[in-house]
């Protein structure tokens, strides 16, 4: 157990034990890092107060009758040291979090994204391929991965123990996480809000492989559908060439190219970055961020695509430069 802590406070990969799952990800043994940081640091404040009471009840309890309390003045070294190491402690907790939750939050250009989408009680992964998968989906190793999530139904909590991540899965918008797997192998997916009668069944594995076989399994019937972008773009034509471009180019409504992560400055003076939670919002609930200089004409698409079509229609915008 020492070595266990010893190992896990440096830093280094250890193997799979009772005590924790596998290492799959670089955030991983940063999350055991401040994991066992955490754990440490209580269990030796909880020996140094629970100790300390206990031997002063018994060092000071009352013997007799008689026996008065002795007087006893405040100290203020003792007084400001157990507030400032308590408070210095508390500080580095706080910043090794936000960086470990950045870092899963940190979103590489050449991301891998992968859509998840959740609902009572299995999970369906797509790729931008057009690829498909239910309960299932591959990523190939040390290759950077995005995670794009949302809910068809109630509240669902996408949980992958090897790589440490764990993100809630909302109906009506999306929520995303990066990590990259280091380790091939298979590593369990786990749904961690209750969600129902079937809550434990809504299960899925993640197969880390090499290279060449994530591409190999890409290709299997590759066939069978359109990709993501292909899906958008037939939106696209269907219901939005009216009124915007695929170039920058204004027409009713401002031009897709280049829209996806631009900044977008607003009517009522406030601003935001056009990610895919802003460009899924403007398309079902247009009027909740009208862009300044454009008029509130654009209807509402909600209820009138299906979230493949949505979510084709976000890639295709994305892919617009």
């Amino acid at each position: 157990m020492f070595g266990l802590i010893i190992s896990l406070l440096v830093g280094k990969t250890i193997k799979a034990s009772t005590f924790m799952p596998v290492q799959g990800s670089q955030v991983a043994a940063q999350v055991d890092s401040l994991y066992m940081f955490l754990l440490v640091t209580s269990a030796i404040f909880c020996v140094l107060v629970i100790g300390g009471l206990i031997y002063f009840v018994l060092k000071y309890r009352r013997k007799s009758d008689d026996d008065k309390t002795a007087y006893i003045s405040h100290n203020n070294f003792l007084e400001f040291l157990w507030s400032f190491i308590p408070f210095v402690l508390f500080m580095i907790m706080f910043g090794w979090g936000w960086h470990v939750f950045h870092q899963m939050r940190d979103f590489s250009k050449d991301s891998l994204e992968v859509h998840a989408v959740g609902q009572k009680w299995f999970w369906d992964f797509k790729y931008k391929s057009g690829k498909s998968s239910a309960g299932e989906f591959y990523v190939p190793v040390n290759t950077p991965i995005k995670l794009i999530m949302t809910s068809k139904d109630v509240l669902h909590s996408f949980f992958l123990p090897g790589m440490r991540i764990k993100q809630d899965v909302i109906p009506g918008r999306y929520t995303a996480l990066a990590f990259t797997p280091n380790k091939e192998g298979t590593y369990q997916v786990f749904c961690t809000e209750y969600c129902g009668d079937q809550h434990s069944s809504m299960l899925a594995k993640m197969k880390v492989v090499s290279q060449e076989e994530y591409e190999q399994w890409l290709q299997e019937d590759a066939s069978a559908g359109l990709s993501l972008v292909e899906v958008g773009q037939k939106v696209y034509e269907q219901k939005c060439a009216v009124c915007h471009n695929t170039n920058a180019e204004r027409k009713v409504g401002p031009g897709f190219a280049g829209l996806y992560n631009s900044e977008r400055q607003f009517a009522d003076g406030s601003s935001a970055v056009a990610d895919e939670n802003y460009i899924r919002e403007s398309i079902l609930v247009p009027g909740a961020k009208v862009v300044n200089g454009y008029p509130p004409a654009m209807p509402s698409f909600q209820g009138q695509l299906s979230e493949d079509e949505l979510s084709g229609l976000i890639e295709f915008i994305k892919s617009l430069k």
